[in-house]
């Protein structure tokens, strides 16, 4: 029997992660955000066509669950003796990638669900916070100088294990910068669309927090 608890740790990291916010929101306001704007179930969507709490919400249950996942449920397993089961590390990485795995594909909404990046934001405050102001910082920048959320979005997911390795020297024998390895190329895949259209010149922009375009527009003005 304790041969299954790591798989069941995994599978209950998935389904915790299937409970995607914007389409728990959603429902208790009668709208699938599915059926607007982008078509997407992350807070991007959410604040494009709900508006700011709308995603406030949504943005503290995708980071909120995946901490969850990987404080509250390791706790529980030990107040029930089956924690001593879990024999490596490994398991609580593949717990969360379980997390975001089940907010982009939600088995409890028919495997349509978001993009992963507050998820992943919530995985990386448990397993990494020293780098999350540095990803928070670069993207915020980069957001305020472009516009962009989706291919910024990519970037900083990709800077992930770079900063990491520049903050632990034996960073290429720690399972944390591998699996920031495969999350930002994941991230990459489920910010696909974003990219194409980026690359085609069709990508949105928020234009209101865009400070030196609204300045230099200011000014030709």
């Amino acid at each position: 029997m304790h041969y299954l608890v790591p798989g069941l740790f995994v599978l209950a990291a998935y389904l915790i992660g299937s409970i995607n916010g914007s389409l728990l929101i959603g429902r208790l306001k009668k709208i699938d955000i599915r059926s607007a704007g982008s078509g997407n179930a992350g807070g991007t969507n959410a604040l494009r066509t709900q508006g700011f709490m709308f995603a406030l919400g949504v943005i503290i249950i995708d980071i909120g669950k995946a901490v969850l996942v990987l404080t509250l449920l390791p706790w529980l397993m030990q107040e029930f003796k089956l924690w001593q089961y879990i024999q490596s590390e490994i398991a609580v990485f593949l717990a969360a990638a379980a997390v975001i795995v089940g907010h982009c594909y939600p088995v409890w909404h028919g495997f349509k669900g978001g993009k992963g990046a507050a998820t992943l934001i919530g995985v990386l405050l448990v397993i990494a916070p020293v780098i999350v102001l540095y990803l928070l910082l670069l993207f915020f920048t980069l957001l305020i100088l472009t516009g962009y959320v989706g291919p910024n979005t990519v970037l900083v997911a990709l800077a992930a294990p770079v900063i990491f390795a520049m903050r632990h020297s034996a960073f290429s024998q720690s399972h944390t910068f591998w699996f920031l390895v495969v999350t930002g190329l994941f991230i990459t895949f489920t910010h696909r669309e974003n990219l194409k259209r980026f690359f085609n010149g069709t990508e949105n922009q928020f234009d209101k927090v865009r400070l030196l375009h609204r300045l230099f527009n200011k000014d030709e003005s």
